[in-house]
């Protein structure tokens, strides 16, 4: 008997039908400062309103450019695991500060405030929080701090809805890595910093979060350990999605011999643990 698949259903229901039918393109993100030309990538999660926590993370990069949902590569395991602490498994929503893959780092920071970025994004925000069982938003970072703080301050009653919340503004999954090739400190050491910051917002967002199984909000170590990256579950791809797109294995890359070859290309690779097909 073949095994029976679960995958995300896309966006057949209002208000998303709408959303992703009106999204804007070139008109609201910069050629020069967006990778407009991959698409815009949505979310990832429930959209059905059985959510309880709201992650909002910053961009999509080669892994999700290719799956066409948000979080998806390490950092979305990395993310995976944060909620599977909190004994959530499923019940959760994710969305971008941006639709599309920043090209640059300063140009996520120049933009975050862009009318036609910021009206969308409050359209999704609204879709998501007003109404629904979500109780905790966790903020992946800077830029996802100030474009929850830009909703919140938006109306009367985006305002009293965030007032509802745990607001968890915590370092961005990958921080560890930027800061460390930014400040040269090392990574072990940037990398036990991030951990502590996670582990300081567990005990309150446990506290604010309704659990599907039993949560296990015990703080991190100073380095990532294996169990701390969870696989992203089959029900948040699209139907027919490998199984290697959902592990850790860095399967999608940028290539190119000069920044605009490496904007236009994407190698993907089928991990060598996968390749199940024989050979001679």
């Amino acid at each position: 008997m073949v095994a029976a698949h679960r995958s995300c259903p896309g966006y057949v229901d209002e208000p998303f039908a709408s959303l992703v039918a009106q999204y804007p393109g070139p008109e609201a993100y910069p050629l020069a400062d967006f990778r407009v030309e991959w698409g815009p990538i949505f979310h990832r999660g429930r959209l059905d309103g059985s959510a309880r926590v709201l992650v909002i993370g910053q961009d999509p990069a080669t892994h999700e450019a290719i799956s066409r949902r948000i979080l998806v590569g390490e950092a979305g395991q990395r993310v995976q695991g944060l909620l599977a602490r909190l004994g959530i498994t499923s019940s959760y929503v994710m969305l971008n500060v941006y639709l599309y893959s920043v090209f640059g780092q300063a140009a996520g920071y120049r933009h975050v405030k862009d009318e036609g970025i910021v009206d969308y994004r409050h359209r999704w925000i609204d879709a998501v929080l007003l109404e629904s069982e979500v109780t905790a938003v966790i903020a992946l970072g800077t830029l996802a701090k100030r474009a929850f703080a830009l909703w919140e301050d938006s109306s009367p009653e985006r305002a009293s809805r965030a007032a509802d919340l745990h607001i968890a503004a915590v370092r961005h999954p990958t921080y560890a890595e930027g800061s460390a090739m930014a400040s040269g400190q090392p990574l072990e050491d940037t990398t036990a910093a991030q951990l502590a910051d996670w582990s300081a917002q567990l005990p309150a967002l446990s506290a604010a979060v309704t659990p599907e199984v039993t949560p296990n909000p015990k703080p991190y170590g100073d380095t990532w350990a294996e169990q701390d990256l969870v696989a992203i579950p089959e029900q948040d791809l699209p139907p027919g999605t490998p199984e290697w797109w959902r592990a850790v294995d860095a399967w999608a890359v940028r290539q190119g011999a000069d920044a605009q070859e490496k904007r236009a290309t994407i190698k993907v690779t089928v991990p060598k643990g996968a390749r199940a097909w024989p050979t001679l």
